[in-house]
C-alpha cells in the first residue's frame, strides 16, 4: 500500500470562503464566456475545468490530509452557487464532483488512499442507484452494472457507484457503496437533455470488475452516521449523509435565481413593455411587482439553504447526529429551495418577456437549466415535504430510506 505524506496545510494554508469567492470572481466571465460551447460539447470545456481546478473549486470537500480544504456545507453551497452565477452546468460539476469527494472522505484510509496517495487531484464521480449485481468472492465483490447521470464523468478518473452487497449464497443482504478506478469502468455517452447539457452525465459500465472490501460501505449505516472513515475527528466527515448529499443540489439553484434577478434587473430600465404605453418596465407596477415577488422568492431560498447548511455544520461540529425529524426537514428544506427558484425563475423570465427564449439570451439556458435541475429525484419537493410532514406526525410509514 502506498504511504501516504500528511498534506495537511493547517488553517493558514486553507483559503476562507471570502478568498474562494474572490477567486470565482475572477473566473467568472470566463466560464460565462464558455458556457455556450459547454452546451454544444456536452461537456463543460475544459478552460473552465482547469480554471475550477486553478481556483481550488475541487477541493473544498478532500480531506486535508490529500491536500484539500475540508469546510463545510455552507462554503460548499457558496462555491457553488457563485460558479452558478456564471454558469449552471459548470456549477452542477463543481457541487458534484465535489460531493463525490466528500463521500470518498468517508471510506476507510486505505480506500481514500487509493484514490488520493498518488494523486492528490484526482476528481470523482458517482450515482447512489444500486443499478448492478455483485457477488462476493475473497476478499471484496465482482460487480457488473450500469450506472446512469455521472454528472463530471469526462472530468473523473473514480467513481463512486451503488451495489447491492451479497453474501457467499448469493442473497442480497445490504446496500453499499463501492469506490472504482475510472480505468475498470466503461463509458457510454447517454446524455441528451434539454438543460443541463454541459454537466456530461453519461453512463459508466462495469463487467465483472472486483472491488476489493476496503473500497466498500453500507448505505444504511452511513444514513445513521457510521462512516467508514477512521479519522472521526475530521469535522466535515461527522455531516449527517443525506442531508448532505440532499442539499448540495440546491447551491446550483441559488447561483441560477440570482443571475436570472440579475440579468432582468439590468435590462429594466432600457427594455419597453410591449404593445402598452410604457417606455421601459421599470415603469411598469405590474413589472416592479413581479420583480419584487421574484425577488423574494430567491431570498426565501437563501434563507432555508443557509439554516439548514447551518444545521449540517453545527452538528458536524459538536459530534452530534441529527435525529429524522431534523433530517426529515432538510429533504423539505432542499425541495422548498429548488421549488421557490424555479418559480421565481419563471416569473423573471415573463417579466422580461419573449425575447428571454432567444438562443442568444442566457436567460433561456438559465431556465433549462434550472428545470432540469429540480427534477433532480432527491430534490423534488412532493417527496420532500411528504417525508418531512410524516416525520412532524411521528408516522412510521416512510416512502424513502434516503432521510
Amino acid at each position: 500500500m502506498t504511504t501516504v505524506t500528511d498534506r495537511s496545510f493547517g488553517t493558514g494554508g486553507v483559503p476562507t470562503t471570502a478568498e474562494l469567492l474572490a477567486r470565482i470572481a475572477e473566473i467568472q466571465p470566463l466560464i460565462r464566456k464558455n458556457a455556450p460551447q459547454g452546451e454544444q460539447d456536452r461537456r463543460v470545456v475544459e478552460e473552465s475545468i482547469q480554471a475550477c481546478r486553478d481556483a481550488g473549486l475541487f477541493k473544498v470537500a478532500q480531506p486535508k490530509r490529500y491536500g484539500g480544504y475540508e469546510t463545510s456545507m455552507r462554503t460548499m453551497l457558496d462555491v457553488s452557487a457563485a460558479v452558478g452565477e456564471a454558469d449552471g452546468g459548470t456549477a452542477w460539476v463543481v457541487a458534484l464532483l465535489n460531493v463525490c469527494a466528500w463521500m470518498t472522505g468517508l471510506f476507510p484510509q486505505q480506500a481514500q488512499d487509493d484514490v488520493w496517495a498518488d494523486d492528490p487531484d484526482a476528481l470523482v464521480s458517482g450515482v447512489l442507484t444500486p443499478s448492478s449485481e455483485s457477488r462476493r468472492v475473497e476478499g471484496g465483490y465482482q460487480v457488473t452494472g450500469r450506472w446512469f447521470w455521472n454528472s463530471g464523468s469526462y472530468h473523473a478518473s473514480w467513481a463512486v457507484l451503488g451495489i447491492p452487497v451479497t453474501d457467499d449464497q448469493g442473497e442480497v443482504v445490504d446496500q453499499g457503496l463501492v469506490l472504482v478506478p475510472r480505468s475498470d469502468l466503461s463509458f457510454e455517452e447517454t446524455w441528451f437533455v434539454a438543460g443541463m447539457k454541459s454537466t456530461g452525465s453519461n453512463c459508466l459500465t462495469a463487467t465483472d470488475v472486483f472491488v476489493p472490501d476496503h473500497r466498500v460501505i453500507s448505505v444504511p449505516q452511513a444514513i445513521e452516521g457510521n462512516y467508514g472513515t477512521e479519522r472521526t475527528e475530521e469535522v466535515m466527515f461527522r455531516s449527517p449523509f443525506v442531508p448532505f448529499l440532499a442539499l448540495v443540489l440546491t447551491g446550483t439553484q441559488l447561483g441560477l435565481g440570482r443571475a436570472a434577478l440579475d440579468i432582468v434587473r439590468a435590462n429594466a430600465a432600457k427594455k419597453p413593455v410591449s404593445y402598452t404605453f410604457y417606455t421601459t418596465q421599470a415603469d411598469s407596477v405590474a413589472f416592479q411587482l413581479q420583480l419584487a415577488e421574484a425577488a423574494m422568492m430567491i431570498d426565501t431560498a437563501h434563507l432555508h439553504a443557509y439554516r439548514a447548511a447551518d444545521d449540517i455544520d453545527r452538528a458536524a461540529a459538536a459530534g452530534e447526529y441529527p435525529d429524522h425529524l431534523a433530517r426529515a426537514r432538510v429533504r423539505a428544506d432542499t425541495g422548498w429551495i429548488v421549488d421557490h427558484i424555479t418559480k421565481a425563475i419563471d416569473i423573471l423570465l415573463t417579466a422580461h418577456g419573449a425575447g428571454s427564449f432567444a438562443e442568444a439570451n442566457p436567460l433561456q439556458r438559465i431556465w433549462r437549466d434550472s428545470a432540469v435541475a429540480a427534477r433532480h429525484a432527491v430534490a423534488t419537493p412532493a417527496i420532500g415535504y411528504e417525508v418531512y410532514g410524516k416525520a412532524l406526525l411521528d408516522r412510521d410509514d416512510h416512502i424513502t430510506p434516503l432521510v
